[in-house]
C-alpha cells in the first residue's frame, strides 16, 4: 500500500504510536483533530449529537485564550473540541483560531505526532515549509494532573490550515488513553482550491492524505462509531 510504504520511510521521525492504519491515505500518526466552536458547551453538545458520546472537559490554554474537551478516536488519536475561554485574559498574540471561532463550529485543524519534532521541523523548513518555532506547552487537567508537550506554532497556518502542525508528548501519557472513546478514526481527507500544492507540501513532512480540488478549504473525518460510520466536518 503506497501510503504505508511512504510513512515507513519516515518512521524514525514520525511514528509515535505502534499501531498502523489499515485504511488508505490515513496516516497512522494523526495525533488529533480540532473541532472549533464559539462556545465550548455548545460544541460539546454538537459533537455528542453527531458521535453519540459527550466529550470530557480537558482544561485551559492561557497562552492561547482557549479551553477544550476531548474524545478518544483510538489508541493514539483524539478529537479536541476547542473554544474561547472567557475567564482567561486576552493573550499577547491574540486569541488562537479567532477566525475559525467566528465562522461557527466545524473541523478546522489537524495535528501530526512525532517524537523528533525539532528535526522534522528543520527538515520541512529546509524544503520550504516553515511551521514556526518549536515551543513548549502545558495545561492542568480537572483532577490536577498536568499535561506537557512540544509543538510547532499553531498560529502558523500554511495553505490556510490544510497543513497540520506537529506535536510531541514526550513522556506525558497520551490524552487519547484517558478520554471517553467515541469510536475509531478510519478516514481523513481535505478539500482545497490548490489541491496539488497541498499534496506536494504534505510530502515535506512525510504525510500523504487524499486531497481534492474544491472552492474552499474543508477537512473531513470518517469516524467508526457504534451507530456506524459518521462523517465529521
Amino acid at each position: 500500500m503506497q501510503t504505508r510504504e511512504y510513512i515507513y520511510k519516515y518512521k524514525n521521525l514520525l511514528v509515535s504510536c505502534s499501531m498502523i492504519s489499515k485504511h488508505f491515505a490515513l496516516p497512522n500518526n494523526i495525533d488529533h483533530l480540532i473541532y472549533t466552536a464559539p462556545d465550548l458547551e455548545a460544541g460539546m453538545d454538537q459533537i455528542e449529537n453527531i458521535l453519540g458520546v459527550r466529550p470530557v472537559v480537558g482544561g485551559q490554554h492561557p497562552d492561547f485564550g482557549t479551553h477544550n474537551a476531548l474524545l478518544s478516536l483510538g489508541l493514539c488519536t483524539y478529537l479536541e473540541v476547542m473554544a474561547p475561554d472567557p475567564s482567561l485574559k486576552s493573550p499577547e498574540q491574540g486569541l488562537l483560531f479567532q477566525g475559525y471561532f467566528s465562522q461557527g463550529p466545524g473541523l478546522t485543524r489537524w495535528v501530526i505526532a512525532t517524537k523528533e519534532i525539532e528535526q522534522l521541523a528543520e527538515h520541512s523548513k529546509a524544503g520550504g515549509l516553515d511551521l514556526g518555532e518549536v515551543q513548549s506547552g502545558s495545561r492542568e487537567n480537572p483532577d490536577g494532573t498536568v499535561l506537557s508537550w512540544k509543538l510547532t506554532d499553531p498560529r502558523v497556518m500554511p495553505l490556510d490550515g490544510a497543513v497540520p502542525f506537529l506535536i510531541s508528548w514526550g513522556n506525558t501519557p497520551h490524552p487519547a488513553r484517558s478520554a471517553p472513546r467515541a469510536g475509531e478514526l478510519v478516514g481523513f481527507r481535505i478539500e482545497h482550491p490548490r489541491a496539488a500544492e497541498v499534496r506536494e507540501t504534505l510530502e515535506l513532512i512525510g504525510v500523504k492524505v487524499t486531497v481534492t480540488k474544491a472552492q474552499r478549504v474543508r477537512l473531513f473525518a470518517i469516524i467508526k462509531t457504534e451507530k456506524g460510520e459518521v462523517e465529521l466536518y
